[in-house]
């Protein structure tokens, strides 16, 4: 952190960072108390403001605008909702996403209902309302979905664009074999007519899917590029090196179940944690926001 501090200018740093966000948002915050309580100790407000921001406790409640704000906001945002209902999986519960929405709407309440939907889409190839789905295979695609919903946009652009590729008239005839290996593709409860069913409504993948080693040469590039959150590169590498082929909705819940991934993004426990307690002095409560 250091070094990178002194290896770019200021403004970079600042930019990479996004800590102008938490500075206009602390000012804002600042004004709003005074207008309550004008003798508020500003050092103290400050100093309690980005201790919450650095615990990852400053999500709660917060309007949406607020917490896609960041990375950093998403990922808290996401812990934020393990914490609060872990014991749902614990319990065993399958919920349907109109649920889980009710569950995250808790939590801040103007949360869009569309960004559920992607998420059952994922694991379902469907965005069906009233299927079941288990507590972890929400939560780390719920994770993938919010905290890479930009790079899963231009992915999908990507995709489309090579699938149409190949075929077009003019590109090469791919006959697949027998014995082709292909990432986990079987998505929650869906079987192939929801596979042809979400390639007809989408139009961004056929059952046969894409050339894993091509579309992953066109993500180098994005990756490189990109200023919004992306996995890396050697994780991307990892799932898709060893495939012949492979379709969006299959590349999309790899990630999602992907533990190099979830440990990237620091803020979930993997697998084999998940339903464990965290450390109580740092679990949010559900109280009314003051």
């Amino acid at each position: 952190m250091d070094e990178e501090r002194f290896a770019i200018s200021a403004e970079k740093y600042l930019e990479r960072h996004q800590l102008l966000a938490y500075l206009e948002d602390a000012v804002a915050q600042l004004l709003d108390h005074k207008d309550e309580n004008p003798k508020v100790n500003t050092n103290k407000f400050f100093s309690e403001y980005f201790t919450s921001v650095k615990e990852g406790n400053h999500t709660l409640f917060r309007e949406y605008s607020y917490i896609a704000a960041t990375a950093h906001n998403r990922a808290c945002f996401v812990r934020t909702f393990w914490k609060c209902f872990r014991h749902i999986g614990k319990k065993g519960d399958l919920l349907n996403i109109r649920e889980y929405h009710s569950l995250v709407s808790l939590l801040c309440g103007d949360f869009p209902v569309d960004i559920l939907h992607k998420t059952a889409t994922i694991i379902l190839l469907d965005d069906a309302m009233e299927c079941l789905i288990s507590f972890s295979d929400f939560l780390y695609t719920f994770q993938l979905q919010f905290y890479y919903e930009e790079f899963i946009e231009k992915c999908r652009e990507i995709f489309k664009s090579i699938e149409q590729s190949q075929n077009s008239p003019r590109g090469a005839v791919v006959i697949p074999s027998s014995n082709q290996s292909s990432p986990p593709l079987q998505n929650g409860a869906a079987g192939n007519d929801g596979k042809d069913n979400k390639s007809k409504e989408n139009g961004v993948q056929h059952a046969d899917g894409i050339d894993a080693m091509q579309f992953f040469r066109a993500l180098v590039p994005l990756c490189a590029s990109f200023e919004k959150s992306c996995p890396s590169v050697d994780i991307l590498r990892d799932l898709l090196w060893n495939e012949e082929r492979v379709t969006f909705y299959g590349f999309l819940m790899t990630l999602a179940k992907s533990e190099s991934l979830n440990e990237n993004i620091g803020k979930l426990p993997g697998s084999s944690d998940l339903l464990r307690e965290p450390d109580l002095q740092q679990s949010p409560r559900l109280t009314a926001a003051s």
